[in-house]
């Protein structure tokens, strides 16, 4: 038997990673999951028996940041939010409050760890249990999904020779999510990849005509390529996910400027002798292959880069902020590395990944 969807919904309320409270249309607690249990403590009991205003000191952050969700309702986020509910111990965490379809409000609450800066081989913390939620969600997306292939596929049928190529990459793509939702289901964080040898400038121009048709249209796109470069080792899949993930951000930053002049350039290199120290701290892995992605855009905020590849965080007012996270933890399990260094008018992220070992070459020629 088939779940309801507010059975889903609530489980993943209380299986979300951070601290999250529903409140209503006055700021009235009405629910809180098992992460604001936790880090409110007893003072969960004062949220509950007040609205969050009144249970907080005059002039709170926090309450004024749920006065402005409510007053014009739409989303608020504030990053280092100094919260002090009455009798309780203060602490700092970065806050969202977002209005939701039924008149309530998700207010989420995520709190840093003590450390500075990013493990950038490392699963970032919490997303695990992020993606863990996906696999509720899946066969919402794949109904839909299905229908977009069925549409796609009776354009590609009436269109004509210009336009079959943008129909087929809709099927190819529509595919590809299908995929990646087939695994999300059955995902374990600590499932490697599964491996072969990947040409990766084929995977780079499948990125780029995904970029030229969408996001990045309008934009100029360069690409400057060693030909000599050998496979990588890798699952296409998740790379494309990676490189389209990187070129989206690129993209946006890019058209930021708002004077037409937006640019994104992605190169690759081989960097000899290059070797990446795991997770574990032992592990030495072989990364020469490089790819960067450029983009001429206004730069990453300074108050962000040591917590860029962290989950939840964002510039964007309507982002998420798991695209670098998911981002850092593909690479990862390639045993590669991904770091960023970025001015205004420049930004590169850089991305390195090991080869194809000389077996798998040569199998992939065998077949």
């Amino acid at each position: 038997m088939r779940e309801a969807p507010e059975h889903r919904r609530a489980a993943a309320f209380d299986l979300w990673p951070q601290a999250a409270l529903l409140l209503d249309g006055a700021g009235t607690m009405t629910a809180a999951n098992e992460a604001a249990e936790q880090l409110f403590g007893q003072g969960l009991s004062m949220l509950a028996r007040h609205t969050v205003q009144s249970a907080l000191p005059p002039g709170a952050e926090l309450a004024a940041l749920v006065d402005r969700c409510i007053a014009e309702n739409g989303a608020v986020r504030e990053r280092e939010v100094e919260i002090e509910v009455l009798g309780q111990p203060t602490f700092t965490a970065d806050v969202a409050a977002t209005p939701l379809s039924d008149g309530t409000i998700l207010l989420t609450v995520h709190v840093r760890g003590a450390t500075s800066g990013v493990d950038r081989t490392a699963d970032p913390a919490g997303l695990r249990s992020v993606m863990g939620l996906g696999e509720m969600l899946a066969h919402e997306v794949k109904n839909p999904l299905a229908g977009i292939r069925g549409a796609a596929q009776l354009l590609k049928a009436s269109a004509g020779a210009e336009d079959i190529p943008l129909a087929q990459l809709i099927v190819d793509e529509t595919d590809r999510i299908r995929r990646l939702i087939d695994r999300m289901e059955a995902l374990s964080g600590d499932d490697p990849p599964e491996r072969s040898a990947v040409n990766i400038h084929q995977v780079l121009d499948r990125v780029r005509a995904l970029a030229a048709n969408g996001y990045a249209d309008g934009l100029a796109l360069k690409e400057q390529y060693d030909p000599s470069l050998p496979p990588a080792w890798g699952e296409e899949d998740q790379l494309i996910q990676v490189f389209l993930n990187l070129t989206k951000n690129a993209a946006e930053a890019a058209r930021a400027r708002g004077d037409g002049r937006g640019e994104i350039s992605i190169t690759t290199a081989y960097r000899h002798g290059v070797r990446i120290r795991g997770a574990d701290g032992a592990t030495i892995h072989g990364g020469p292959l490089e790819v960067r992605v450029i983009d001429n855009g206004v730069g990453v905020p300074r108050r962000l880069r040591d917590h860029l590849f962290e989950p939840f965080v964002t510039t964007k007012a309507q982002g998420a902020g798991l695209g670098l996270a998911l981002v850092s933890k593909l690479v990862a399990g390639h045993g590669g590395l991904i770091d960023f260094e970025s001015e205004p008018g420049r930004t590169v992220f850089r991305v390195l990944l090991p080869a194809a070992p000389a077996a798998a070459l040569e199998e992939a020629m065998s077949a």
